[in-house]
């Protein structure tokens, strides 16, 4: 594929200007942030220097690039399945926050984790002389244009997995479509989860050539048995009994976890056996809802005390720690997804409680899962809560007709299950854009039974949907 490239292009210059003067009106809060917080010390040598690990060896290379803690545990199951069927090829993963950083770190041993460089032409270009990659791979959506343009200078193809847009960045993108459609272009491959998702891309100047729809990573992802090892040791840690029902309140943002704690104390002496546990989304914030719990009356306790304690007799956990939160869903009867009540955030990824089974519920502004939701209302799987009275009636109700709870935990883990195999597919499209001299047949590929080929699908703007390959 032809891409055009802007070497010596006075696009790449404007870009470093514009990302030095938002870098220097926005240095006082950045400093004060850091000086407050700790946040954006670490990585300086990766991001503004591009000394990213040089490659030792000449085996196939991929650079996943995955912004923050949710994309970086969505490669999971990407990177064991290249794993399995390319033994042989070394992955790059790169992230851009020191959460995603840590968690990269701790998931991912086996492989090199590194600071992504930011988006400066000069950091972005040394970056891909040191690691000399095969395939750079975006998740979801990450449009940084010298980075991707960098990768096309040096040959080497860019593809998109997992990829959605949504409807307020497509607005935002249309604004700059002249832009857009450029740094588009320069994709081989752009791996959507959905349909409209393929439309939207293609409307932004996209082709159809390069659009494949694979469905969501994420459903694949999800972890089903509650009897999983990390979710077994976490209900013991919480001292979480059979007759116990668990309400957890988790991605939450501000304002979100004082809604959960009103809920839980308004049911609280109706149902003893209750209890909360609350997973803020940013680390930031842990020490606010320590203190919403100081005020409370409730008894509570830390994640990171718990250890310490034998079968602790609290009714709230405020879990204080970094990438637990797919364990934690697993000890969930009732799960409030946060990130939904405010319009400003869109929602979080509430695929991990509906795997599980749990009578899932959340806010109305859920605008970044938009497919997921409307599959799950359409099931009756999930209920939308727009205030606390209507958290508490939900609540209540699930508590008072189990069965009722338990009927819509199983449709919604039913359709989890129903919506896997897009890692399948998704690995396929990224195989076949290594080198020819890398062949599937030496890679100890693992035939599994799927018909790859049929599966993946491809967008055809003419049918108005996707097209399945031959």
């Amino acid at each position: 594929m032809i891409v055009a490239t802007w070497e010596g292009n006075p696009v790449s210059i404007l870009l470093d200007v514009c990302y030095l003067l938002v870098l220097t009106l926005l240095s006082p809060a950045i400093l004060w942030v850091s000086w407050r917080t700790g946040k954006y010390r670490e990585g300086f040598r990766e991001k503004f220097l591009g000394l990213l690990p040089v490659r030792d060896n000449d085996r196939p290379c991929i650079w996943f690039h995955a912004v923050s803690v949710g994309e970086v545990n969505l490669l999971a199951t990407t990177l064991r399945r290249i794993k399995a069927d390319a033994p042989g090829v070394d992955c790059l993963i790169t992230t851009t926050t020191k959460t995603g950083y840590q968690l990269a770190l701790k998931k991912y041993a086996n492989h090199q984790v590194s600071y992504c460089p930011l988006d400066f032409s000069w950091a972005v270009r040394r970056a891909m002389k040191r690691v000399q990659p095969n395939l750079l791979v975006l998740v979801e959506l990450e449009i940084w244009p010298n980075l991707i343009n960098e990768a096309s200078r040096f040959g080497v193809p860019v593809a998109l997995i997992n990829g959605r847009i949504s409807e307020r960045s497509y607005r935002g993108y249309q604004r700059i479509r002249f832009f857009i459609r450029r740094v588009l272009k320069q994709f081989s491959c752009l791996g959507v989860q959905t349909e409209e998702y393929a439309e939207r891309f293609a409307n932004l100047g996209a082709t159809p050539e390069q659009i494949v729809v694979t469905g969501s990573v994420k459903f694949d992802g999800a972890e089903t048995d509650r009897k999983n090892a990390q979710t077994e040791k976490l209900r013991e840690l919480a001292g979480l009994y059979e007759q116990n029902r668990v309400l957890l309140a988790g991605s939450t943002m501000a304002g979100e976890e004082q809604l959960a704690i009103n809920a839980f104390r308004e049911l609280a002496d109706d149902f003893p056996e209750l209890r909360l546990v609350i997973v803020p989304r940013h680390p930031e914030r842990f020490d606010d809802v320590a203190r919403l719990l100081d005020q409370s009356s409730l008894r509570w306790c830390r994640r990171t005390r718990l250890e310490a304690q034998s079968r602790p007799d609290v009714q709230v956990i405020l879990v204080d720690t970094i990438g637990e939160l797919g364990g934690w869903w697993g000890v969930a009867d009732l799960a409030f997804v946060g990130g939904s009540i405010s319009p400003e955030r869109g929602g979080q990824n509430m695929i991990e409680p509906a795997a599980y089974g749990a009578a899932v519920c959340f806010g109305p502004h859920t605008y970044n899962f938009r497919d997921v939701v409307q599959r799950l209302l359409k099931e009756q799987a999930a209920e939308v809560v727009n205030d606390e009275e209507e958290l508490c009636s939900f609540l209540r109700h699930c508590l008072n007709c189990r069965s009722d709870a338990r009927e819509m935990g199983r449709r919604a883990q039913d359709l989890v299950v129903a919506n896997q195999g897009a890692t399948i597919r998704t690995v396929k499209m990224l195989l076949e854009l290594l080198p020819p001299s890398f062949p599937s047949a030496e890679t100890g590929a693992v035939d599994d039974g799927d018909s790859l080929g049929s599966a993946v699908k491809f967008f055809d703007p003419r049918l108005g949907h996707e097209r399945r390959s031959a």
